[in-house]
């Protein structure tokens, strides 16, 4: 399989999570007790998970897909998932790992640029 197949696989997957998640944070953990920062962190997990997942469609179609691809999940997955883990358990030892993961967002971006 090629690496543009395979970014394709990840990103619809991903997209797929994204709306998943995102219908959780609307109907329930919106509705929960959770307090307003917690909230809006859910919210931006949500927002880059979805709007990533969608660049991952155009990784999937320059140069270094293989590439782009891994910056991007691995910056989806360390950013969103520390937010989403904060969020969810009000536990923040994890958030150390979003300034890493946005930095891998960051370096995804500019790989499609390649």
């Amino acid at each position: 399989m090629s690496a543009t197949v395979i970014v394709q696989k990840i990103a619809g997957v991903s997209g797929s999570f994204a709306v998943c998640l995102g219908a959780y944070g609307a109907h329930g953990f919106r509705r929960s007790d959770r307090d307003e920062y917690l909230k809006e962190l859910y919210a931006t997990a949500n927002n880059y998970h979805l709007l990533h997942s969608l660049a991952l469609l155009g990784a999937a179609q320059c140069r270094k897909p293989f590439l782009a691809g891994a910056l991007l999940t691995a910056g989806m997955g360390l950013f969103c998932g520390a937010l989403y883990h904060q969020a969810l358990t009000g536990d923040p030892r994890l958030r150390k790992l979003a300034p890493i993961g946005g930095t891998l967002l960051i370096a995804g971006w500019a790989a499609i640029a390649l």
